[in-house]
């Protein structure tokens, strides 16, 4: 017998687990994030999901000037906050994706780090449905 009944039901764990967790595990896992469009994916180095998440929103295809700001919000986050900008990927523009850059950047750190930890939590809940059949 499989651990889960359903997949809403494994879903739903993985969240308990990750919002039970303590700030420091939280902050671990936030950690382990690659950069949003950075080097990690102009180099290849993303794992497939994030790869083409990435790409369906055009992230794979950046002009340099693109490249060039997403680096300075990617670097001005992480001197803010100490830790990757982390968003669910495919429910966004790549225009929705730079203005939530924009407003998150004047978060409290308590508030960027509850945000980091629910755009995982939809990340893995998306990975999880695609994956996993009912």
């Amino acid at each position: 017998a499989l651990p889960y009944s359903t997949r809403d039901e494994l879903v739903a764990t993985l969240l308990d687990v990750m919002n039970a967790a303590g700030q420091d595990e939280q902050l671990a896992l936030i950690r382990a994030h690659p950069d949003l469009a950075g080097k990690a994916a102009r180099a290849g180095d993303l794992t497939e999901s994030s790869t083409r998440e990435q790409a369906s929103v055009g992230l794979d295809q950046l002009s340099d000037e693109e490249f060039d700001l997403f680096t300075r919000l990617n670097t001005d986050y992480q001197a803010r906050f100490g830790f990757p900008f982390i968003i669910a990927v495919r429910e966004h523009t790549k225009a929705s994706i730079l203005a939530a850059f924009e407003t998150r950047l004047n978060n409290e750190p308590s508030t960027e780090i509850s945000e980091a930890i629910r755009n995982i939590a939809r990340i893995v809940s998306l990975r999880i449905v695609d994956m996993v059949m009912e």
